[in-house]
């Protein structure tokens, strides 16, 4: 499968060089695996020559962590894209929404290519290279070395391997190939240590005291049968947090032995909440579909308005009735 995905994205090529300009484009709200496969493909295709530049479609800074990928620094945060752009290239994004402010104009141009691993993928794009079964897109994206003929230099290695590990709970899920992956990313010489403490186990004292508020008003919610750990994260405690932090609120429930899935709420603005869902043992995705989102099957995520006690209901309901 990644074979016929890398030699068909290779017939591309030639209509991104004639680009005068290429959009890289990750989803809003970018996690690692969207930062490290921008800036993985950004390096790709420069060094065939194409005029590339990676992408975010929202005004705000990505979270910081991420700024420690090489290449994060040029991706650009923006309403709109410069007038140049005449070819889009999406990665990890599974529907033309996750690219935020970009998706008009997006939607405006020809021919925009999708490379994508979530299972939810719209196919929004002229080619949709969706690998369902691929752990991350950076492993997606590993492929392309061979096809392209590509060095894969330092650099692009740290990125796909940001990109790896981030997307698979530090390698908790996921098979044979991620660690095949990996094992000729870390050949290269890159700094494996580092890079997890970077964007895994970095932590401040202040971030503890936070992690202890959120934590003591755990719920459990009872879906039918199906038990929810629930952590909710309001506005007023997250509001100039760093978002690395917020993010990773989600490992303390993620896996609790008397719960079957875990859920955070954060309310990004006074009534509006992004949610976070992830399980050992549940298909998570299809929950997060039913509430306009999207994600895998471990790990999937959606938007939600209103009151702490809305999401709540919202949530209990659709895990009833999906399960």
């Amino acid at each position: 499968m990644y074979t016929a995905f890398a030699e068909q994205f290779a017939q591309e090529l030639d209509r991104l060089v004639d680009a005068s300009s290429v959009a890289v484009i990750g989803h809003v709200r970018p996690d690692g695996d969207a930062i490290g496969s921008v800036t993985a493909l950004v390096a790709m295709l420069r060094q065939k020559g194409v005029n590339a530049h990676g992408f975010i479609g929202q005004e705000e800074r990505f979270s910081e962590d991420l700024y420690t990928i090489p290449g994060a620094d040029d991706i650009r945060t923006v309403a709109h894209f410069p007038d140049d752009v005449t070819a889009v290239v999406t990665v990890d994004c599974a529907s033309i929404d996750r690219t935020g402010t970009l998706q008009d104009e997006i939607a405006a141009l020809d021919k925009t290519v999708v490379i994508d691993h979530h299972s939810s993928n719209t196919n929004f794009g002229y080619k949709n290279f969706v690998i369902a079964e691929s752990e991350a897109t950076a492993v997606m994206l590993y492929y392309l070395i061979d096809a392209l003929d590509v060095e894969l230099t330092t650099d692009i290695a740290h990125s796909l391997y940001a990109g790896v590990l981030t997307d698979t709970g530090s390698f908790r899920w996921g098979g044979s190939s991620m660690h095949e992956v990996a094992s000729k990313l870390v050949a290269t010489g890159i700094d494996q240590q580092a890079i997890a403490y970077d964007l895994v186990d970095r932590i401040t004292t202040q971030d503890l005291k936070f992690n202890g508020q959120i934590l003591s008003n755990l719920q459990v919610l009872d879906a039918g049968k199906i038990k929810i750990a629930c952590l909710t994260a309001p506005y007023e405690l997250i509001n100039g947090r760093p978002k690395s932090t917020i993010e990773s609120l989600i490992n303390f429930v993620r896996a609790t032995d008397d719960t079957d899935m875990g859920c955070v709420f954060k309310e990004q603005q006074p009534g509006q909440w992004t949610v976070s869902l992830r399980s050992r043992t549940l298909d998570v995705s299809r929950f997060a579909i039913a509430l306009g989102g999207g994600g895998h099957e471990p790990a999937a995520g959606y938007s939600d308005e209103g009151t702490e006690q809305d999401l709540i209901n919202h949530l209990v309901q659709v895990v009833k009735e999906n399960s």
